[in-house]
């Protein structure tokens, strides 16, 4: 074979003599191009042992490159780009001289070869964020549902610790029963619906304003504000407190738990009561300290009107529809009086002594007496005339019975 190949090797030097110099430029192209073929061949083959021995790489990257075609070795390689040379010399001498192709066209052979294509390596596609936040929200509202659910079955959803603050008037007992809230309720409706059980406490009348607050994971405090009491329906030894909010209280307190100073008050109607709470709430706190009766005093003009009895001795007459208006004036009055007095603030305001009260009372009690007595006396008159007329017609009566009979005996002795 060696012989062979250094006969075929005579021939073509031989010819190649013999050919012209852009067939010579050819074959001397396709010759290097042979060369790099089989330097990039080798270079190949490297590269692939070099993959082969590398553990980090994927089993589908390995798969991938034992499918690709095996590189040729150099020798074969060069024997074939002999062989391609042969043949395109010989047809070349089958071509008339005339035809020879211009110079470019070694150029244009040279773009025609074909180069082998590299397979890629396969790429695995990405998932969209979009879809991965999709399913991590489904995947965290699954398991939310899970835990919530378990939580309503287990004994723990019912668990409460009830606490009460605030309460002097009114007992921890009266105040969970005023709120409704049942041992099964759920721990998650007393927290959704905290403003309803708000309400359901303050019907309590003792209760002012409430406040159910939450502390992890069980406990619960109902804050209470309760009702001022501002004064004391007093009936004999009885007192009943009465509340800001104008509520009686219906059960009376004992002497011993009574305040050192406090309003008493003699009347019980429920509007009156209301009305005078409103307006006590208006007037400053030195003015109420200094109030110690309130009873009603109507006259023919004001059928509303009130008496108060300070803790000076001091007497105001007032409307209790005006009574915030008009009772702080009493402060800027009070400087003037020298002793105890009696501010009218009926009509205007006029001021006069306890003495004169009660010379005037004298008086129209003295009037009066005498009014009944005269009264009376004529009541007697009348009384004394009545029987007067009364004895005249019972003789009468009687002179006509004695008439009758007298006329009836005679009429039987003519007979």
């Amino acid at each position: 074979m060696s012989k062979d190949k250094k006969n075929e090797g005579k021939e073509i030097l031989e010819e190649f003599k013999e050919l012209s110099e852009w067939q010579k430029r050819n074959q001397e192209y396709l010759k290097k191009k042979a060369e790099e073929e089989a330097a990039l061949a080798e270079e190949k083959e490297k590269e692939r042992k070099a993959r082969m021995a590398s553990k980090s790489e994927k089993s589908d990257e390995t798969e991938d490159q034992d499918s690709e075609p095996e590189p040729k070795d150099p020798e074969s390689a060069k024997e074939e780009s002999e062989e391609k040379v042969e043949k395109s010399e010989d047809v070349k001498k089958e071509e008339p001289e005339s035809k020879e192709p211009k110079s470019k066209e070694p150029k244009k052979q040279a773009k025609k070869v074909e180069k082998k294509p590299v397979k890629e390596k396969t790429v695995k596609p990405k998932i969209p964020g979009v879809h991965i936040w999709r399913a991590i929200s489904i995947l965290f509202l699954s398991l939310l549902l899970l835990v919530v659910s378990a939580y309503l079955l287990s004994p723990y959803a019912t668990m409460k610790d009830i606490r009460v603050e605030g309460t002097v008037q009114t007992t921890d007992d009266d105040i969970r029963q005023a709120s409704g809230i049942q041992d099964s309720d759920y721990t998650i409706n007393l927290l959704l619906d905290k403003a309803k059980y708000e309400e359901q406490i303050k019907s309590n009348y003792w209760v002012e304003s409430a406040q159910l607050v939450y502390q992890f994971p069980t406990k619960f405090t109902i804050k209470v504000k309760e009702y001022d009491i501002v004064a004391y329906y007093v009936s004999g030894e009885s007192h009943y407190p009465i509340l800001s909010s104008g509520q009686l209280e219906t059960s009376s307190v004992s002497l011993v738990s009574l305040p050192e100073t406090y309003i008493s008050v003699l009347f019980n109607n429920s509007e009156q009561i209301k009305t005078f709470t409103s307006e006590l709430s208006q007037i400053s706190p030195e003015l109420k300290s200094s109030i110690q009766k309130v009873e009603l005093a109507p006259s023919k003009v004001t059928s509303d009107l009130i008496r108060l009895t300070m803790n000076d001795s001091d007497e105001v007459l007032v409307p209790l529809s005006e009574m915030s208006k008009k009772l702080p004036y009493y402060s800027k009055i009070k400087p003037q009086l020298s002793e105890p007095s009696v501010i009218d603030m009926e009509a205007g305001i006029y001021s006069y002594t306890v003495a004169d009260k009660l010379i005037m009372e004298a008086e129209e009690k003295a009037k009066q007496e005498a009014k009944e007595a005269e009264k009376k006396q004529k009541e007697e008159e009348k009384k004394r005339l009545e029987e007067q007329q009364n004895k005249l017609e019972e003789e009468k009566k009687k002179l006509e019975e004695e008439s009758n009979r007298n006329q009836t005996s005679q009429r039987s002795s003519r007979r």
